[in-house]
């Protein structure tokens, strides 16, 4: 499916390390105590939400919607005020290309297929861009600070997360280096 092929040359943003680990634990926040948006509005999150959820959907394996990808959207926006206002307007021509094609005022209510024939003829523009690039940041995004809920990520790729905790191949990187190899 194209809508997983690369078009993060075009978001509206770049997140550093520092960005998202904060943002993540904002998102770790919110989940435990499922509070409200901060950034988005209930509606915003629900189509954003459906956006991610087409961008990475749950199929035999959990998708975006179980990683809580839309609480990790709500707390890197915050800040980017710029990115913001994309995704919105963004938003806004969605809701008006659902309702002219599909008669219906929201795209999160819309059936699969029709979602994604919607998304199809915006995947060129910074609004998908922008979405598809924080979608997978928030799947992936360490579980301890709010992304990859129940580590619906590691698991989609196959990450044990030992690798973090081993040596890898049975070396420190001193002995690798001392050895010459």
């Amino acid at each position: 499916m194209r809508l997983l092929q690369n078009s993060a040359s075009k978001s509206a943003m770049l997140l550093t390390l520092p960005t998202i680990i904060s943002a993540c634990q904002e998102a770790k926040k919110n989940q435990l105590t499922a509070s409200a948006f901060q950034t988005l509005s209930s509606t915003e999150a629900m189509e954003l939400d459906a956006v991610a959820e087409r961008i990475l959907p749950a199929t035999d394996s959990p998708g975006a919607r179980e990683a809580g990808v839309v609480y990790f959207f709500d707390n890197v926006l915050k800040d980017r005020i710029d990115a913001l206002d994309i995704l919105r307007i963004g938003l806004h021509d969605l809701q008006k290309n659902t309702g002219s094609e599909f008669n219906s005022p929201f795209f999160h209510p819309l059936s699969s297929l029709d979602q994604d024939q919607l998304l199809k003829s915006i995947e060129d523009t910074e609004f998908f861009a922008t979405a598809r690039y924080l979608t997978i940041a928030g799947m992936f995004a360490l579980p301890e600070y709010g992304g990859n809920r129940n580590l619906v990520g590691d698991q989609l790729v196959g990450f044990d997360g030992r690798l973090g905790w081993t040596t890898p191949f049975g070396y420190y990187d001193a002995d690798y280096m001392e050895k010459g190899e």
